[in-house]
This record gives C-alpha cells, structure tokens and sequence, in this order.
C-alpha cells in the first residue's frame, strides 16, 4: 500500500499494493537518497518511510531496523561497484584497455547520481565491524579482479600484483571522488578517465612478461 495525504492533511494509506520485490526496491531507493542526503546518523526510519511513501509497519516488514536496511544498500552497491569491473575485465583481451576499463568502471560508479558510491567510499560506519568488513572484502575482491590479469600479463607472484591492482584501483577511486567534487563541469569524464588510465598503464606496462621485476 502507499501513503498520501488525505484532506485533512492527514496521512492516509490507499489500497494500491506491489509485489514484495518491488516495493522493498522502492524502499531500498528512498532509503538511499536519505542516507545519501542525511548520512547514518541523523537519519530515522520515520524520514526513510516518508520518502519511500509507506508506513513504519510495511517498512519494518521489509526491514527490522535502520542498520540492517543501511547494510542492504551497502550491499547493494558494492555488487554494482564488482560487477561493473568484472564487466569491464572481462570484455577485452587488450590489457591497456582492461586498465582503462578498470578506471571507467570507478569513473561511472562515482558519477552515478543515486550516490551509491557515497555508502562504500566514504561510509560514517566504518567503526561497526559488519559495515568495514564488507569494505574491506570488496577491496579484497576488486584487487583480486585486477590483480589476476596483472600477475598474468607480468609474471609476478598473486600478492605483488593485487598490491599493484590495490594502487590503480585507489588511484581511481580517488580521482573520480576529486573530479567530481571539483572538476566534473571542466573535464568531461571520458577525458578524466583517459588521464588516469594513461598514468596508470604507464606504470603496469613497466612490468613486461618478459622481464619481471627482480627482488634484492
């Protein structure tokens, strides 16, 4: 059912109803926009409830509380974040353009106006083990990602080329949060991600198959 105001002002639920799945992404998305807008802290699941149009009681059907609905978009956007760089591995076999895709993969997640990025890149959660376990499991999956088509294409051992992969990944993450806070109406962001796809292949090509780094 949804809430509207009737004309008294009072707020009203109709009899309109959607399927489980839908009205729980409906929420899911009024959710982030409030947390996005609010961050953790300041936000009730009174304000959330509003935005999503539901009452309390549908939204706790969906949810038992704010933590673990704040845990379902954390979720929710670090499996876009993973797969969107998976995608993006895995749709050439030209490695330079693998680095590019790797970075306009971060490039398209910070840019994307729900802000999702916010709830992995820059979480006021990172204190509750649930919120920076996942954190730290995505960075774990995404430097994994990369850093398998690095150890093949260099030769180096699994843990050098995540650390390598950890480094372009970061590289990445932290230029698009900086572009779009101060350059997003100055570089056009495949401009943005040709830079840093640039710096960043310039280094990983430094480590050729045929003449892996040696260690003193």
């Amino acid at each position: 059912m949804t809430v509207a105001d009737d004309a008294t002002g009072r707020r009203t639920e109709s009899a309109t109803r959607l399927p489980r799945e839908e009205r729980r992404a409906q929420v899911l998305a009024a959710a982030r926009q409030v947390f996005v807008a609010q961050g953790y802290h300041t936000t009730g699941m009174d304000d959330i409830a509003e935005r999503a149009g539901v009452s309390k009681p549908v939204l706790y059907q969906h949810f038992p509380g704010k933590f673990d609905l704040y845990l379902a978009l954390l979720d929710e956007g670090i499996a876009s974040l993973i797969e969107a760089l998976r995608e993006a591995l895995e749709a050439t076999a030209d490695n330079k353009q693998r680095v590019r895709g790797a970075v306009s993969a971060y490039f398209a997640f910070v840019d994307d106006p729900d802000g999702a990025f916010r709830l992995v890149f820059e979480s006021d959660l990172t204190n509750e083990i649930a919120v920076r376990e996942r954190i730290e499991a995505a960075d774990d999956v995404c430097a994994s990602l990369l850093g398998q088509v690095i150890a093949e294409d260099t030769a180096l051992p699994i843990p050098q080329a995540e650390l390598l992969a950890s480094g372009l990944l970061g590289m990445a993450e932290i230029a698009a949060r900086r572009w779009l806070r101060d350059g997003a109406s100055r570089i056009p962001r495949e401009d943005a991600v040709e830079l840093i796809a640039s710096l960043g292949w310039r280094g990983i090509r430094g480590f050729p198959l045929s003449h892996p780094p040696h260690t003193t």
